[in-house]
């Protein structure tokens, strides 16, 4: 690696609308400060959160490159080519840490390939945060991403994940789009054996944050409601 090669610095953003110094370290600050030419999924809320962090930073000074299901392969592949002429990168995710659950990975493994230093910066992770708070298996868990949409097979996956959670002691985690939450967990209800246990932490480090823990058959009871509250589901049978 050359001593001149610019840096990939994985700036993590805040999983709501609070303050980001609230959840964030005073080093993302520095780095902010410091770093012009970022790689972002939306360069609206991405200028929002740098503006916000930071709001003597001159926006006009920045180039954004967008990383998206529209981003070719072609343009990814150049979007490190400022660190090789000795100029650092930042990151950034739409809510939470770059790479994880987050389409960031391709450009990490892009900067290995081209042997650029990658700096990873401490920040919120949902996916982390719900497993702390949920008194499952930190020890040994699954991140599954999405389920799928139809009902059948929806159904088979969480008693594949089910049976799984109980044969490896193991915690399985994912998530859902918002407004179809509580259909979720109506299908955990229904699907899942009635004590297995299934935590929902939906609002993390927002002043609606709300983290539980039951059995399936004791959701039936439960009024709380997830509608369109970005939320993280884990199952896990004992």
């Amino acid at each position: 690696m050359k001593e001149n090669t610019g840096k990939l610095h994985l700036i993590p953003t805040r999983l709501g609308d609070n303050p980001p110094l609230e959840v964030l370290p005073i080093s993302i600050k520095k780095v902010i400060e410091d770093v012009d030419y970022y790689i972002v999924e939306n360069e609206k809320t991405a200028r929002r959160f740098i503006k916000r962090v930071l709001p003597s930073k001159s926006q006009p000074k920045l180039i954004i490159k967008v990383l998206n299901k529209y981003t070719t392969e072609d343009e990814r592949n150049t979007y490190l080519n400022p660190c090789l002429e000795g100029q650092s990168v930042g990151l950034l995710s739409e809510a939470g840490c770059p790479a994880i659950a987050d389409p960031g990975s391709d450009i990490v493994s892009l900067a290995h390939q081209m042997n650029i230093r990658v700096v990873p910066l401490v920040g919120p992770s949902s996916i982390l945060l719900a497993l702390m708070a949920s008194g499952m298996s930190g020890q040994n868990f699954t991140f599954n991403g999405y389920l799928p949409i139809d009902k059948g097979e929806r159904k088979s996956k969480l008693k594949t994940l089910e049976r799984l959670s109980f044969e490896q002691s193991q915690a399985q985690i994912f998530i859902e789009t918002p407004y179809r939450n509580m259909k979720m967990l109506e299908d955990l209800t229904n699907v899942l054996q009635p004590q297995t246990r299934v935590c929902v932490a939906c609002d993390l480090t927002l002043p609606s944050e709300f983290i539980k823990t039951l059995p399936a058959k004791d959701w039936k009871h439960n009024k709380e409601d997830f509608h369109k509250r970005p939320a993280i589901f884990i199952i896990q049978k004992d």
